[in-house]
């Protein structure tokens, strides 16, 4: 899939990954929409999941993420 079509299925909740073009450790991308910080609405973001410490980041896409199909929904 491309990150065109993955990118409603994130926005509904759901988790994803590369299958080619990320290493070992990205587990998953995933969207936060209803966050705040300091009791103000934070707009939403996207977030990976990796297995080093601290395993969350915020996420920004490379072109290279942007222009890939080798996007896979996970669990």
């Amino acid at each position: 899939m491309t990150f065109e079509e993955i990118l409603p299925a994130l926005k509904a909740g759901k988790k994803a990954v590369r299958t080619k073009g990320w290493g070992a450790s990205e587990e998953y991308i995933f969207v936060v929409s209803d966050d705040t910080l300091a009791g103000e609405k934070i707009n939403p973001y996207l977030m990976i999941r990796t297995q080093e410490e601290p395993a969350l980041s915020q996420f920004m896409p490379t072109s290279c993420d942007v222009l890939a199909d080798d996007w896979e929904l996970v669990d």
